[in-house]
């Protein structure tokens, strides 16, 4: 009997740590990071309205020259940490970030926070992007 009693206090203990994670976890503003993550819709709307950014696609080199964004650059996502303060100097600039389907860009953007980018935003994918592109 005493046996099941610690059993349920730890069960409930695991529970409650659990919840606890995940709502520190949840961020209703879309902030993940320190970076912002939009829709393709938004990061045009933006970027339209915007004189000076930067356009970063951290797919492959091989990816890129098939088909990217108009005016973005290419920095593939594991040498962001590396390559990134070579080609964006100025780390108050905003930087929209994209890859082919969202998963690379996160990893990206959490990188480009780490590195001291303050304008940081994630808009997922090129499949998702219903504008331009080009080869």
């Amino acid at each position: 009997m005493y046996i099941r009693m610690i059993k349920r206090r730890i069960g409930s203990i695991v529970i409650a740590l659990m919840a606890v994670l995940m709502l520190g976890a949840c961020s209703d503003s879309g902030k993940e990071e320190n970076y912002m993550m939009i829709n393709a819709e938004k990061a045009k709307e933006m970027m339209d309205k915007t004189e000076e950014f930067v356009l970063l696609d951290v797919r492959s080199r091989e990816e890129f020259s098939l088909e990217h964004i108009p005016g973005a650059i290419v920095i593939p996502h594991d040498e962001i940490i590396a390559k990134a303060e070579g080609a964006i100097k100025n780390k108050d600039i905003p930087v929209f970030v994209y890859c082919r389907s969202g998963n690379r860009s996160k990893i990206a953007a959490s990188a480009l926070v780490s590195l001291g980018y303050k304008n940081v935003y994630e808009f997922g994918g090129i499949n998702s992007w219903p504008y331009e592109t080009e080869n």
